[in-house]
């Protein structure tokens, strides 16, 4: 077997292992970056972009479907499933394109396709098409990403039948039915998307909420609005899934209820989580602490695992599964990867997620789960879209956001929203959070009117006004 040596060998070229790759090479040209495929990272094949696609698709359809409220009718529309797909598939392969010429870019002593495992915590076993290679380095990040967690009993029941997102986006066109089953971030997308595209959709949820909302009036705020928006089965229990034909039959109940409900459809699309790649590495030769889930305990600051030469980053690491915090991890690792021994710790960014439903969601900060946990005594500002001008103008008057401000200091501790352009009034907070923005230094910046912005700084006033009235009282509920 013919073994390369390297400073730098980064299992991975997604995300966070190109971000890695780029930050270790700094500090040194000897970086070998090593992947299975196939190449192009989740989220240009299988995630963000695709995703988006479709549904800026359905926004399209449903637009139109309901411009009669603006006095303009719009006398059929009809969705071409094959070209909606086209369409999808073709400029996820121009992204996809984007991110194989950066890496083609690497040549062959930066890049080699393989899939590694641990022979000890210096030396790397990897299978290549031509045959076996060992890799020897002095240091090693592990970004291999994650995959959709299906249950196998489903697999087997279900076989082509079951698909995850990532089969989604390589359709040729629209099935006629679709079974989502999980109602968090990729389930609740691509089920509303297929919705709107005509798709007979059934999203059954495991709880009552939907997304990744905590705030109690938040979450059920969304569970109704979402619930008028496309067929939503809360509290559903599995009873059971086959195949009856060439459909699946699905079978469940509400908790604790004693009703079966059964329903066809063509597929059962499976959003119940993704789990971190971290089985099959042989991470056992590396004789360092794992926690229940397999995943090496590291030190988020620096990437850093115990105290080995060992690094890890991504969705992989399985902290924060989202395109720009995997960036970020994959720079850290990377980064003190490079720059061995002389290992810094790097701030992380203030935490924020998007979910790129209709209305939208998001959160910023800390959220309002975890303030409650922790006993922080803090306030909340508040705002109802139903009457913001702005939104009643464009027809997206729904939804609400709450802002948490530290009952001492003044200062914004975070936001959960649920509501229109809350992917843009989520930077906005998000930016003011990193900069550790008082209420009244967010109050003192220009709005524009009529912007939807005016419902943030409404949230705003509400809550300084709840803070000049003093922090909350001994033994009252945090946030009241």
């Amino acid at each position: 077997m013919d073994t390369r040596r390297v400073e730098v060998a980064i299992v991975g070229a997604g995300s966070a292992g190109l971000s890695a790759g780029r930050a270790a090479r700094v500090h040194t040209a000897s970086v070998l970056q090593i992947d299975a495929g196939p190449w192009g990272t989740t989220c240009a094949r299988v995630g963000c972009m695709p995703s988006k696609l479709l549904i800026a698709a359905a926004e399209a359809a449903h637009e139109a479907r309901h411009a009669g409220r603006f006095g303009i009718d719009v006398p059929e529309v009809r969705v071409d499933g094959r070209r909606v797909m086209e369409r999808v598939r073709r400029e996820r392969d121009r992204f996809v394109g984007f991110v194989l010429d950066d890496m083609n870019a690497l040549g062959p002593e930066h890049l080699l396709k393989g899939r590694a495992r641990f022979l000890d915590p210096h030396t790397l076993h990897v299978d290549t098409a031509d045959g076996a290679l060992r890799v020897e380095a002095g240091r090693i990040v592990i970004a291999t990403g994650s995959r959709p967690a299906v249950p196998e009993a489903w697999r087997a029941a279900l076989g082509d039948r079951l698909i995850v997102n990532d089969d989604v986006f390589d359709w040729t066109d629209l099935p006629s039915s679709v079974a989502v089953v999980g109602a968090g971030v990729i389930g609740l997308e691509l089920a509303l998307a297929l919705h709107r595209l005509g798709v007979r959709v059934r999203l059954l949820a495991r709880g009552d909420h939907v997304g990744p909302l905590t705030d109690p009036a938040l979450v059920a705020l969304a569970a109704r609005l979402f619930g008028e928006a496309l067929p939503l089965e809360p509290n559903a229990e599995i009873l059971g899934v086959g195949r009856t034909g060439h459909a699946v039959e699905l079978r469940w109940r509400r908790t604790g209820g004693d009703g079966e409900r059964r329903e066809r459809f063509d597929v059962l699309l499976a959003a119940t989580g993704r789990r971190p790649n971290v089985d099959g590495l042989g991470l056992e030769a590396l004789g360092l602490p794992l926690d229940a889930h397999g995943v090496p305990r590291h030190d988020p600051a620096t990437g850093r695992i115990a105290d080995s030469h060992v690094f890890i980053a991504g969705d992989a690491a399985n902290e924060r599964p989202l395109l720009h915090e995997a960036a970020d991890e994959g720079h850290i690792a990377g980064d003190n990867a490079g720059r061995w021994p002389d290992v810094v710790s790097h701030p992380r960014r203030t935490p924020l997620a998007v979910v790129f439903s209709e209305p939208q969601m998001m959160l910023t900060g800390r959220r309002h789960r975890e303030l409650v946990a922790d006993g922080t005594r803090f306030a909340t500002g508040t705002v109802d879209f139903a009457n913001q001008g702005r939104s009643r103008v464009i027809g997206r008057n729904a939804g609400a956001l709450h802002v948490y401000g530290d009952g001492a200091t003044r200062r914004l501790l975070g936001a959960e929203m649920v509501g229109p352009a809350a992917e843009h009034l989520g930077h906005l907070l998000a930016w003011s959070l990193g900069h550790g923005a008082t209420v009244d230094m967010a109050l003192a910046q220009p709005c524009y009117h009529p912007v939807i912005e005016e419902g943030l700084r409404t949230a705003l006033r509400e809550l300084r006004k709840a803070l000049d009235q003093g922090p909350p009282c001994d033994g009252c509920t945090p946030g009241d």
